[in-house]
């Protein structure tokens, strides 16, 4: 996991520098995922950051379940 907090992360070409504490950021690492949140980067320093970690599998079930709705909300 450690090699995934400081890893080096991109954030979307679609994410404008307004929403720059707005965004995901993704890495790879040795066959690994790693997917932080913009407003702990660069900031804070690796070894605190929040750093989900997935298998190139398991990011392409998460994908699959985002492009289906599934963790959609309804508007109250």
């Amino acid at each position: 996991m450690a090699a995934l907090r400081a890893g080096d992360y991109v954030k979307s070409s679609f994410s404008s520098e307004s929403r720059a504490g707005d965004c995901v950021m993704l890495c790879t690492v040795d066959g690994w995922i790693g997917m932080q949140d913009s407003k702990q980067y660069p900031t804070t320093p690796p070894a605190e950051r929040t750093t989900l970690g997935f298998t190139k599998a398991e990011f392409a079930a998460f994908l699959t379940g985002v492009k289906a709705g599934e963790f959609d909300h309804p508007s109250t």
